[in-house]
């Protein structure tokens, strides 16, 4: 069993409710219907009935929860929720609504804040920049951690190397030049993530364009400081650079 089966099937085990608030797009209505033919997770789709209606077309989401955001009953709760998180920005009811109204991702991130769902795939027809500011307004990083940043998990068939060929690429998506502590923090927090994907014990390399020194530039003197502070940080993880 490959590592996407072996996450399939403890997701159908956790039997979680994962939100997909982009019902513009069509893509959506597949995806929820392939996770829910295959039982993966229960799927709540935010959309009006008229957004449901026009993209949802030869799809089977019948048993998908679809929530309307103008007419369900707990978005007044939300909507509290979601002035009381912002108020030292400043935010009114007025604006919370219209945000939760116009942007779904928000009304998606305020079910999650509030305990009525366990997470939230979206992205399809969002920037990144506008997929990851509402969870950050309203569900926040884990505590501990300051920085977000993005990984990668690879499979690639017939492949010696990694974890029978699993791979966690890091940071390919949202921190574009991060200075050394960032650079560690990504590697722990990467190291972290492969372990609870994969379940194996991660070994880290701290990538660039030189090894142990074959060439010198201020972009390997930040690989060489990030590995020190890494190594400093977890000295119980394998975890070397910097590397080729």
């Amino acid at each position: 069993m490959g590592v996407m089966e072996q996450i399939k099937a403890r997701a159908k085990k956790a039997n979680k409710t994962i939100i997909l608030p982009e019902s513009m797009d069509p893509r959506t209505f597949k995806a929820a219907e392939a996770v829910l033919k295959e039982g993966i997770a229960n799927i709540i789709i935010i959309g009006t009935p008229e957004e449901i209606e026009k993209n949802s077309a030869g799809c089977d989401i019948s048993k998908a929860t679809i929530i309307n955001p103008h007419t369900y009953e707990k978005t007044q709760e939300y909507e509290d929720l979601f002035v009381e998180l912002r108020k030292a920005k400043g935010l009114t009811h007025e604006e919370a609504r219209k945000t939760m109204l116009t942007d779904y991702a928000y009304y998606g991130c305020l079910m999650i804040k509030n305990g009525d769902a366990d997470g939230m795939v979206s992205g399809a027809c969002h920037s990144s920049a506008n997929t990851l500011r509402p969870c950050l307004q309203i569900i926040k990083t884990k505590p501990g951690t300051k920085l977000v940043s993005a990984f990668f998990l690879v499979e690639v068939p017939d492949c010696e190397f990694g974890e029978k060929g699993t791979f966690v690429f890091a940071d390919c998506g949202l921190e574009q030049n991060p200075d050394p502590e960032k650079l560690a923090a990504i590697a722990l927090s990467s190291a972290d993530s492969f372990k609870l994907l994969v379940g194996k014990e991660p070994k880290v390399a701290m990538l660039s364009h030189s090894s142990k020194g074959s060439a010198k530039h201020a972009d390997v003197t930040k690989v060489v400081e990030a590995t020190k502070l890494a190594q400093e940080q977890a000295p119980e993880l394998l975890l070397d650079g910097e590397l080729q």
